[in-house]
């Protein structure tokens, strides 16, 4: 399904037909059909999970604009569908990206969410700077330095999401790439700013002020430490904390296939969460 969402063409998908609502976003800029298994599971349990494709991401539209962080904007928009789709409150979680999106979602709408469900929490300085780089700091260097916007639109995130919906490369190629640029500046200063805080995305105060209770399962990779889950679960104050992997790697990044063989026990833990706080 499709819906105009603050100006962008979004695709989404609704799983299951009854009780409360469930939104739920993979981590990175992946669509939305990497976190489709989990959210089946998640519905089957008694849930409707809302999956979607955030703008830049899948099948949606690519617009390379707004003032705040792109987890920012990102909130705002699945806030607007919630609404658009008479869903909220809702539970709202997801991956890593996913994670940061959720955290913004519960401090610009606190009376929109009925609990978190957080995993692959992001923090730390490795973590900024490899996530600048991957997200960011590649294209501003296409843009820049070897081609333009043609040059942005043959690297594999860009390829994938026109092959996806056509309609984006008409979009690309027509932006200003020192509009791409000054976006993704601002985007990427503003993750190595959040570098020292206990996640990106939020300091440690605004951490404290989110009341909703909270569903954590820490990563267990340098981009995603375990550490920073641990503390997250620490500062938020209603938050239950559940390990999925007992031990830190030290790998960049875990790759997604070793989370998915934890599926079904991920998703008892999450479903043991939503039971006790959807009455």
């Amino acid at each position: 399904m499709r819906t105009t969402i603050n100006g962008a063409s979004l695709n989404y998908e609704i799983l299951g037909s009854s009780g409360p609502w469930v939104a739920l976003s993979p981590g990175g800029r992946r669509a939305m059909a990497a976190v489709k298994p989990l959210a089946q599971r998640v519905a089957a349990g008694g849930y409707r999970v809302l999956i979607h494709d955030r703008r830049n991401c899948g099948a949606s539209d690519v617009l390379l604009e707004g003032d705040g962080a792109e987890h920012e904007v990102w909130a705002d928009d699945l806030h607007a569908l919630l609404k658009q789709l008479n869903a909220l409150p809702a539970f709202v979680g997801g991956s890593s990206s996913g994670c940061r999106m959720s955290l913004a979602f519960a401090l610009h709408y606190p009376q929109a969410v009925r609990g978190l469900l957080l995993w692959r929490v992001t923090g730390g300085r490795f973590a900024a700077q490899r996530l600048a780089h991957e997200y960011y700091g590649q294209y501003i260097a296409a843009a820049a330095q070897a081609g333009g916007m043609a040059a942005v639109c043959a690297m594999p995130h860009f390829r994938d999401l026109i092959a996806a919906h056509p309609p984006n490369r008409e979009r690309l190629m027509a932006a200003d790439p020192q509009q791409l640029i000054a976006a993704m500046n601002r985007w990427s200063a503003g993750f190595l700013r959040e570098a020292d805080l206990p996640v990106i995305g939020a300091t440690a105060g605004q951490l404290r002020s989110i009341t909703a209770p909270a569903c954590v399962i820490p990563g267990n990779d340098n981009t995603h430490p375990k550490a920073v889950g641990e503390a997250l679960a620490h500062l938020l104050p209603d938050a239950e904390l559940n390990v999925l992997f007992p031990n830190h790697l030290d790998v960049d990044v875990v790759p997604p296939e070793d989370w998915a063989v934890k599926e079904a026990e991920m998703a008892a833990m999450l479903l043991a969460f939503l039971k006790r706080h959807s009455s």
